[in-house]
């Protein structure tokens, strides 16, 4: 995984077609060579059509696609090439152009390749964007802290300001660290890449594994939390939960699938508007604490379930680092940003860090003064904005932006998820539809495999985010700890300017992360938590089977380096002396799709042979007479199936064929009838797509089909 810190990871939609290396291009021309000789002993026909279509230039003809001509469906390029214009990427039926029209209406035009930089955002895009999961988890990581310690009586909830003061250290150490491995890595600095490519590949795996963890768990924890908050203040609302909850994620795809610009525009107001009413929340709180000299209002007497030890304070502590959640989301999404991308990542990821120690500190000290606690069924952030503004539509402002920021804290996922799966594979971790933009430069396959999984955690989990929180804090810790070890690898071997001060911090911040990882896992473990312990080696068992298939994929398709001077060429070579054909044409009644499929055949100029599958021996002895009289022009051999099976008994009389002689080509060509309409299709055995499927495993067998289009 090395060269995937190199320039390579940059983001482009032909990351779906590398380039060739040096040697496969002496490979490749070495073949080339051995193609020349064999088609010097004769002279390639010319082409009967011209490929550049300059000829239907002033001779409009109609076409499926309406009175298009062919010229309007591509425009000339460079010498030699044509470029797609919009109109070709409609499809041919009138379902299928409706239902390309409604897909532009509702996910808007497709966009050109050459419009990537375009879709990039700027700073003041790219802060609410990437921030609205790290910011909107203050409104839920406090109380998940203050709900631990709650079980030890009302009394232990004044450790709440150590246990927030050691966070604010954790989240500064770790947001610095984060700084400093955005230029080190100004082309992604997720986790996967860095711990992958100074650790190995087995601790980038593993970084991976927690990090999608964390991005599912983010979508389905931020979204339930979203719905609580509207509950808390819509009560009558609680008992549609989860369809409002799997709704919300439903519309979070639509307008992730419209593009990354046109997202980050959707959720520029409700992140800002939410840290404009926090803030407001705190300046009227500090006012009204200040007015009785900031003395603390006692808390609840709430009775003990549980003693106050260790185990507990390391439970409220791992519970509230959940507000951490998303603070590596700039350095995964580096490439997102307009130019210099790095320093634009550096600069934003500054601002999200300085915003969240401020809120949060603000609420867990406001919460202290006012001598709140978490209650059932109303959030503590509903309760200190009530407090804050008794009366007003403040209070209902308020939970408006905080509702919308956790319904859209999602989309921090949405945006580093399909991410991540990009470069997993590019590295041949994981399948490779990943790579590939949709027609509005997103992700969609990646957009797609976050909700999914989001949505079933949502549904079985029904909406609770407290049953949710203990699985968070394992999987984005261990990216954490592997990260920031990572670069701790990096100084010591790239040893820079002031590599020592940015190794200490590094080191510093895998420490305390690590830390975090061994407490969460330890603590919450009954809780939930070794879910996510068991999830993380079987997804890297998952992945290092994905990269195995490619591999085996890649040796077989791999073109073979050039032999040694006077050494003879190496075998299995796909040149055209080396191919023997022989076509075979599977005939169930001579009729016009099986002679046109005979028609075909014999002009290939190769041995052909027909078969036929006969029930019983009296049908197979009138086919021969329909044979003979027809002309008898090829070979016939007759099967006789009696227990009427035909796909079975042909796949298996070619596959003794190729058997017989391993170096022939079998070309099947089967006579196919395209009915006009789709329902017609169940009226047809299409019995060629079942004989396809079963000679789709023999090698050295090639499919074809002639096709017969119905007119009516």
């Amino acid at each position: 995984m090395g060269e995937e810190g190199g320039d390579g990871l940059s983001v482009t939609p032909a990351a779906e077609f590398p380039a060739p290396t040096p040697d496969e291009v002496r490979a490749l021309r070495r073949v080339g060579e051995r193609w020349g000789a064999a088609r010097a002993a004769g002279r390639a026909a010319p082409l009967p059509v011209d490929p550049t279509l300059g000829r239907y230039r002033l001779r409009p003809a109609p076409s499926r696609f309406g009175r298009l001509t062919p010229i309007e469906l591509f425009r000339v390029g460079e010498p030699d090439e044509l470029v797609a214009t919009e109109r070709a990427n409609l499809p041919g039926s009138r379902l299928g152009r409706g239902l390309a029209r409604l897909r532009r209406t509702v996910f808007g035009p497709p966009l050109t390749s050459a419009a990537v930089l375009y879709e990039r955002m700027r700073k003041l895009v790219a802060l609410p964007v990437l921030s609205s999961d790290l910011l909107s988890s203050v409104a839920y990581g406090p109380e998940a802290m203050l709900t631990v310690l709650l079980l030890a009586g009302g009394g232990a909830l004044a450790l709440s300001l150590p246990l927030a003061a050691a966070l604010v250290l954790l989240m500064v150490a770790v947001g610095v660290s984060y700084r400093q491995t955005i230029p080190a890595y100004p082309h992604g600095a997720g986790s996967y890449i860095v711990a992958g490519d100074n650790l190995g590949s087995l601790a980038g795996l593993a970084a991976a594994a927690g990090l999608m963890i964390d991005y599912v768990l983010t979508v389905a924890v931020s979204v339930s939390a979203g719905v609580r908050a509207v509950t808390s203040a819509l009560p009558g609302l609680a008992g549609f939960t989860v369809p409002l909850g799997v709704l919300v994620i439903a519309a979070l795809l639509a307008g992730n699938l419209r593009g990354v610009r046109t997202a980050g525009n959707l959720f520029v107001l409700p992140t800002y508007a939410f840290v404009v009413a926090l803030l407001a929340v705190l300046g009227a709180g500090f006012h009204d604490a200040a007015g009785r000299g900031f003395a603390a209002l006692p808390p609840p007497d709430v009775p003990a379930v549980e003693g106050l030890g260790l185990l507990l304070v390391l439970r409220a502590f791992s519970s509230g680092a959940v507000s951490m959640t998303g603070i590596e989301a700039v350095s995964n999404a580096v490439p997102a940003f307009r130019p210099p991308e790095w320093r634009n990542a550096r600069t934003t990821l500054g601002w999200m860090v300085a915003m969240l120690v401020l809120l949060f500190a603000g609420i867990t000290v406001l919460v202290h003064l006012d001598g709140l606690a978490p209650r059932p069924g109303q959030t503590l952030l509903s309760q200190l904005a009530r407090a804050s503004f008794p009366t007003g539509p403040w209070y209902a402002l308020v939970q408006a932006a905080t509702a919308l920021i956790l319904l859209l804290a999602a989309n921090t996922a949405f945006n580093d998820f399909p991410r991540l799966l990009y470069f997993m594979a590019r590295a041949g971790h994981a399948p490779r539809r990943f790579l590939h933009m949709g027609d509005r430069l997103a992700f969609s396959n990646g957009l797609v495999a976050l909700c999914l999984p989001a949505a079933a955690v949502f549904v079985i989990f029904r909406g609770h985010t407290e049953a949710l929180v203990p699985l968070y804090a394992v999987g984005v810790f261990l990216a954490f700890t592997l990260s920031q070890a990572g670069m701790v690898v990096h100084w010591r071997r790239e040893r820079g300017r002031r590599w020592r001060r940015r190794l200490a911090v590094n080191a510093f911040g895998a420490t305390v992360s690590g830390l975090v990882l061994a407490t969460a896992a330890v603590a919450k473990f009954t809780e939930g938590a070794w879910v996510v312990v068991v999830a993380v080696p079987l997804l890297v068992l998952v992945f290092q089977r994905v990269q195995r298939h490619y591999r085996t994929l890649h040796r077989a398709l791999a073109l073979r380096p050039p032999p040694p001077a006077g050494a003879a060429p190496p075998e299995g070579e796909e040149l055209p002396q080396q191919v023997r054909n022989l076509v075979v044409v599977p005939v169930a009644r001579l009729n016009r799709a099986s002679l046109r499929a005979l028609a075909y055949a014999a002009s290939l100029g190769q041995p052909t042979l027909a078969v036929h599958i006969a029930p019983e021996e009296g049908e197979a002895d009138r086919f021969r007479e329909q044979w003979e009289a027809w002309g008898d022009h090829l070979r016939l051999e007759t099967i006789v199936s009696p227990y009427r099976a035909v796909v079975g008994p042909l796949a298996h009389y070619l596959e003794a064929l190729h058997a017989s002689r391993a170096d022939l080509v079998l070309t099947v060509i089967v006579p196919e009838v395209v009915p006009r309409r789709r329902w017609h299709r169940p009226l047809h055995s299409r019995a060629e797509h079942r004989l396809r499927g079963a000679l789709q495993a023999l090698p050295g067998v090639v499919v074809t089909s002639v096709p017969v289009h119905l007119g009516e």
